[in-house]
């Protein structure tokens, strides 16, 4: 008999300059290593990720900026709110990164982060980062769209 498992996924934070200011070619899921207090603050939802980025050297995976504020509950162990924080993804889709972001030209985005399974997970994304006309385009479709939902609405 097979049993399915289903992961709630618990979406803590996300990026909403990230879609605006990049176009998301493709997406990865990385584990987050934190500490104690961390996990516990980003269980909270006390994470931002409006200046963070993704720093890879081909061995490793890096997140850099994101900014954890401290848990109000502990005790004089605090952690640093901004200090780089390791992913964890698989050897080979760190090289593969690292080949994209080296040679086309692309740059990784922290997209969201979510609880999973009671895991800190990162949605990362492989981006490549829009001109100021591509903006303008996005901002007049996106105004296009909710004129079109309130003149549906009024009916």
């Amino acid at each position: 008999m097979l049993k399915l498992l289903v992961m709630d996924i618990k979406v803590v934070s996300t990026n909403k300059k990230a879609r605006f200011e990049f176009f998301i070619i493709e997406t990865y899921e990385a584990g987050l290593v934190l500490k104690g207090t961390e996990i516990k603050s980003v269980r909270s939802g006390q994470i931002s990720l409006q200046e963070a980025y993704v720093r890879t050297n081909g061995a490793e995976i890096w997140l850099v900026g994101a900014h954890i504020a401290p848990y109000e509950h502990a005790s004089a162990y605090q952690h640093d709110p901004k200090r780089d924080r390791k992913l964890l993804m698989h050897k080979k889709e760190i090289r593969k990164l690292f080949d994209e972001v080296r040679i086309k030209g692309m740059t990784l985005v922290p997209i969201r982060v979510y609880l999973k399974g009671g895991r800190a997970k990162l949605e990362i994304g492989l981006a490549k980062g829009k001109k100021q006309y591509d903006k303008r385009e996005a901002i007049k479709e996106r105004d296009v769209e909710r004129e079109s939902s309130r003149t549906k609405g009024d009916w």
